[in-house]
C-alpha cells in the first residue's frame, strides 16, 4: 500500500470520495423523484380509467352491452399489465380483464375513488369506486401490475450505478493530474531542500513562492536553517576552542616531564614538578567540571526546583566569601540589591559568584564592585559594575561564548577556563532569562535578567 502515502493519491481519493458523495445525493433525490412521478402517473391512469368506465355506464350502456363490445374498454385498457373487474353487490364477475389471471380482489364498498395497493399481489396497485347503475349497485375496480415499472427502474438504478463509477473515476484522474499539478512547487521545494547539508548551511530555500503556503514554509525553513548554521558554527568553534584549551595543559605537563626526565635530578626538582603538575590537572579538572555543568544545564530533559531567592541576602553570604580576596586587592563590595526572583538558589549563586570573581580579576585595584538590582516589568534585573579597562566592542558581543576571552594571555590560578561567563548565560537561559554586557569608560556592568517573584 505504498501508493496510499502520496499526498497526491490522499488528495485524489478524498477529491473522488466528496464527488461521489455528490453526485451519490444527487441521483438518489432523482431517483426517488422518478419512483414518486410514475407513481402519481400510474395513479392518474388508474383514475381516468375508472372516470371513463362510469362516463360509460352513465351514458346508457349496460353491462350486457359492455360485455358484448369488449373493444370499448379492451382498447382503453391497452396493455397486458392493465387488469380491470366490475363487480356486483354480491361479488360476481361481471366483466374481467385480467390477462395475467390473478385472483379477484376484494376491495371495501365506498362511493368515493379509493387507491390501495392490490391484496395479496406484491406489485400491483388498484383503484376502485362503487356507483348505482339501473338499481343496483356495482363496484369498478382499475388496476396495474408494476413489473414493467420495476424492468425500468432497474434500468435507470443501472444507469446510475454506472454513472456514479464512471463519475467518481473521472474524478479520481482529474483530481490525480490536478494534485499533482498543485504539488509542483512542493517538489521544487525538496529538491532544493536536498541539495543542503553540513557542507552547504549557507544555502536558503526560496521563499519568494507564488503559493502563500509553501511562503510561510520557507520562511519557517530558513529561520530553522539559520538557526543550524549558527549552532553549528558555534559546535565547530566549541570543538577547536576545547582542543586548544586542553592542549594546553597537557603539552605543559608533557614538556615539564620530559625536561626532568632527561637527566638525573635531586628529589626536590620531582617534587616542584609535581607540584606543578597538580595545578595543570587543577585546572584540567576545572575544565571539564564547567564543561560537565554546562552539559547538564542545557538538557532539556533536566528538571530545575525554583523558589522565591531574596537576593539581598544571597549576595551578601557571597560577600562573606570573597571579602578576604577583595580586602587583599584594596576592594570594597557594595549590596545594594533588594529585590526577589523566582529562581534555582544554588545556580543564581553560582552565576553570581562568576561575575564576582570576573569583576575581581579584571577591575583596578582600589575600585569598589556594586551589584544593584532593579524591577523592570515582571522581571527583575541584576547588575554588577566594578572599574577596569572597557572591553571592546568586538569583544562584547563573544564575550559569553565558551572558551572565549578577551586576553588569552591573562590567566591565573582560579582561571575558569574562559567558561564562567558562558556559565552564566547558560544559567540565565535555564531560568528563562538572559544576560548582556555594557561597557566604556565610567566602568563595565554584567545584567543578568530573570523573572521576578
Amino acid at each position: 500500500m505504498r501508493w496510499l502515502r502520496s499526498l497526491s493519491v490522499r488528495l485524489a481519493l478524498m477529491f473522488a470520495l466528496v464527488s461521489l458523495l455528490l453526485l451519490g445525493s444527487i441521483g438518489f433525490y432523482l431517483y426517488q423523484s422518478l419512483i414518486r412521478e410514475i407513481a402519481w402517473r400510474d395513479d392518474q391512469m388508474l383514475l381516468g380509467r375508472l372516470e371513463r368506465m362510469e362516463i360509460l355506464l352513465e351514458d346508457g350502456e349496460s353491462i350486457a352491452a359492455l360485455r358484448r363490445r369488449p373493444q370499448l374498454y379492451a382498447n382503453m385498457l391497452g396493455n397486458r399489465e392493465s387488469l380491470l373487474w366490475i363487480l356486483d353487490a354480491q361479488g360476481q364477475v361481471l366483466i374481467e380483464v385480467n390477462p395475467a389471471g390473478l385472483a379477484v380482489p376484494r376491495p371495501a364498498e365506498s362511493a368515493e375513488v379509493r387507491l390501495g395497493d392490490y391484496p395479496g399481489v406484491e406489485r400491483a396497485r388498484l383503484a376502485w369506486q362503487s356507483l348505482e347503475q339501473g338499481g343496483r349497485r356495482l363496484t369498478m375496480v382499475a388496476g396495474k401490475r408494476l413489473d414493467e415499472r420495476d424492468q425500468m427502474l432497474a434500468a435507470y438504478r443501472y444507469k446510475l450505478w454506472l454513472s456514479l463509477g464512471v463519475g467518481a473515476l473521472s474524478a479520481f484522474l482529474l483530481g490525480w493530474g490536478i494534485s499533482r499539478r498543485g504539488l509542483r512547487p512542493v517538489r521544487r521545494l525538496a529538491r532544493r531542500a536536498m541539495t543542503i547539508d553540513s557542507q552547504h548551511l549557507d544555502l536558503r530555500l526560496d521563499s519568494d513562492s507564488e503559493v502563500v503556503e509553501l511562503r510561510s514554509l520557507s520562511v519557517a525553513l530558513n529561520q530553522m536553517l539559520d538557526r543550524l548554521e549558527e549552532g553549528f558554527a558555534q559546535l565547530s568553534r566549541f570543538s577547536e576552542d576545547l582542543a586548544h584549551e586542553m592542549r594546553t595543559p597537557l603539552s605543559n605537563l608533557l614538556g615539564h616531564t620530559q625536561q626532568v626526565l632527561r637527566q638525573e635530578r635531586p628529589t626536590e626538582d620531582y617534587q616542584s614538578l609535581l607540584a606543578s603538575h597538580i595545578e595543570e590537572y587543577e585546572r584540567l579538572s576545572r575544565m571539564i567540571n564547567s564543561m560537565l555543568f554546562l552539559a547538564r544545564t542545557e538538557s532539556p530533559s533536566v528538571v530545575m526546583k525554583c523558589e522565591d531567592v531574596d537576593l539581598g541576602r544571597l549576595v551578601g553570604q557571597l560577600y562573606d566569601y570573597f571579602e578576604g580576596m577583595a580586602e587583599e586587592d584594596d576592594r570594597e563590595l557594595v549590596n545594594q540589591a533588594s529585590d526577589s526572583v523566582v529562581a534555582n538558589p544554588d545556580l543564581l549563586r553560582r552565576a553570581l559568584a562568576n561575575l564576582l570573581a570576573n569583576a575581581l580579576r579584571y577591575g583596578r585595584s582600589g575600585t569598589p564592585i556594586r551589584v544593584a538590582s532593579n524591577v523592570e516589568k515582571d522581571r527583575v534585573a541584576i547588575r554588577v559594575h566594578n572599574l577596569g579597562g572597557p572591553i571592546d566592542p568586538a569583544d562584547q558581543s563573544r564575550i559569553f561564548d565558551r572558551f572565549y576571552r578577551c586576553d588569552p594571555a591573562r590567566t591565573g590560578a582560579g582561571d575558569s577556563g574562559g567558561l564562567g561567563l558562558a556559565i552564566v548565560r547558560s544559567i540565565a537561559q535555564w531560568h528563562g532569562g538572559s544576560v548582556n554586557v555594557e561597557s566604556g569608560v565610567e566602568g563595565t556592568t554584567f545584567s543578568m535578567i530573570l523573572p521576578a517573584a
